[in-house]
């Protein structure tokens, strides 16, 4: 078996292994991944998760049942590194909040009218999903989904369509989409709710149920 140059795993499958999928789609199962087979995380995309194993072979399974492992603290006089830090949208998402519940407060007690309230709420936008280490936030500047792991932030999903990264491949060498169904695979976390603003949609490609 070949190893990965700096493998380094961030997870390990669970003692009683677990069943992997060539995409996020339960229509396309693969090789079942053994017991405790250290893997690292890549990419998650809701409730699936896709990892690289140490011979460079790559799957997805369902990212919620990987045991993650404690990760080394960096060496002495190795600078920290750089990520973006969830806090200050955390903080946003507070203020939002407490600017809604104070006007709903003021609209029970009387003290505001119905056309007031649509006034003072419009525009207002707000969202969280929290599930164990995973957290769903919505950014209203950018009016953006990002996940957090718990240290850094990552677009989730966005209305922008993806930045040019260079030129075009030929139509035979493009990869297929990542296509995001429900069916017998993991359920995709269901994000809800900002304030007087549809949430951003997962738009699926054609020919998808």
């Amino acid at each position: 078996m070949t190893t990965t140059p700096d493998f380094r795993p961030t997870h390990v499958v669970p003692r009683d292994g677990m069943p992997a999928w060539e995409a996020p789609d339960p229509a396309r199962p693969t090789v079942p991944l053994d017991a405790l087979l250290p893997v690292r995380l890549v990419e998650r995309l809701g409730d699936w998760g896709h990892v690289l194993c140490a011979n460079g072979w790559s799957a997805w399974v369902d990212g919620r049942l990987l045991l993650a492992v404690p990760q080394e603290p960096p060496a002495a006089g190795q600078p920290l590194a750089r990520t973006a830090d969830p806090r200050p949208l955390l903080a946003r998402v507070e203020e939002a909040l407490d600017r809604y519940r104070q006007a709903v407060d003021e609209l029970t007690d009387g003290r505001l009218d119905g056309e007031s309230f649509h006034g003072r709420t419009r525009g207002v936008r707000v969202g969280i999903v929290v599930d164990g280490e995973a957290v769903w936030l919505y950014e209203a500047e950018h009016e953006r989904w990002v996940y957090c792991d718990g240290t850094r932030l990552s677009t989730y999903a966005t209305p922008e369509p993806p930045a040019a990264a260079g030129p075009e491949p030929p139509a035979g060498a493009r990869p297929e989409p990542t296509q995001v169904v429900g069916a017998t695979g993991p359920e995709p976390t269901q994000v809800v709710g900002d304030v007087g603003h549809d949430p951003t949609r997962l738009v699926t490609g054609p020919g998808d149920g």
